[in-house]
């Protein structure tokens, strides 16, 4: 075992992150076998019914069991964080190494779109593509997706700044490798580590993301549910006085998930080269600004 995986094994934090996200992933996969009810079945005569055997985590305005639409929502809410950090990442490491290793005109091309993409605030610009479009699940995951590719491409080209100096580059120059292959064989495979620990804080950046344009009705639409969209169900000042738990807990549930993929992703940084690493990623990196600790 690499000593990397030896500190991953015996980070209190990746167990507890890791955990938590299996879990996670486990209710969702299996949501139709633990949700007990039907999430779109609505029963005006049970409203607002606390918590109780029947109905675990109660039921909404419109009767519908909140446990049920927990569970489904972790399908969309996971979907989107895996989904839309895919494509960042596609779009970012291609950029980043293109930007890094040419240089000149392509790298201030592609740093000058980061620097408008990163102008913005994240939410507000997330908010003027969705409603650009008609809101639905795949506009949400691809909006978070272009949306992310700017802190991505930029960590990757710092980091091929420095691999591409590095001898065995310079070697594999002299020896007429071509461009293709140095940058897939030898500088991809150095600058995965930050990467992956980005694109894993990135996740919870994106559930939140998602949340947050359920909650202002952009994103999926409903009556699929989802965490955000339960949240904002459950806002007004009767159901929060008298119901807290139409909406306490969907945002334990964004917490839980928020949390595990920080946790995970800090054990990463840690165990992974934690020098290099842990200067080139600071805590917050690849998270949105309104998921940033």
């Amino acid at each position: 075992m690499s000593g990397a995986s030896e500190k991953l094994v015996r980070d209190g934090r990746a167990w507890f992150g890791g955990g938590v996200i299996v879990l996670l992933a486990l209710l969702a996969f299996a949501a139709p076998l633990v949700a007990r009810h039907d999430p779109f079945g609505v029963d005006l005569i049970n409203s607002l019914e606390p918590p109780s055997l029947a109905h675990w985590f109660g039921t909404d305005i419109q009767g519908r069991d909140v446990w049920a639409r927990l569970v489904y929502g972790a399908r969309v809410s996971l979907s989107v964080g895996v989904l839309s950090q895919g494509i960042a990442l596609a779009l970012g490491i291609t950029l980043g190494l293109v930007a890094g290793y040419y240089g000149r005109w392509l790298d201030e091309l592609v740093m000058r779109l980061a620097d408008v993409t990163l102008a913005f605030p994240t939410l507000l610009l997330l908010i003027a593509l969705v409603a650009a479009f008609q809101p639905s699940l795949t506009v949400v995951f691809l909006t978070i997706g272009v949306v992310g590719w700017a802190g991505m491409a930029r960590l990757v080209r710092g980091q091929v700044l420095v691999v591409r100096e590095l001898e065995f580059v310079q070697a594999e120059r002299a020896l007429g490798a071509r461009d293709v292959r140095i940058l897939v064989k030898h500088i991809l495979p150095s600058v995965i580590a930050p990467v992956v620990i980005a694109a894993t804080l990135g996740v919870a950046g994106a559930i939140m993301a998602e949340s947050s344009l359920s909650f202002l009705g952009l994103g999926v639409q409903p009556p699929t549910p989802s965490w955000g969209s339960m949240i904002a169900d459950g806002r007004d000042l009767y159901q929060l006085r008298h119901a807290p738990w139409t909406s306490v807990f969907p945002g334990l549930a964004i917490g839980a998930a928020v949390l595990g993929f920080n946790l995970l992703g800090d054990a990463l940084r840690d165990a992974l080269d934690p020098r290099a690493v842990r200067a080139s990623i600071p805590r917050g990196a690849g998270l949105p600004d309104i998921a940033r600790p």
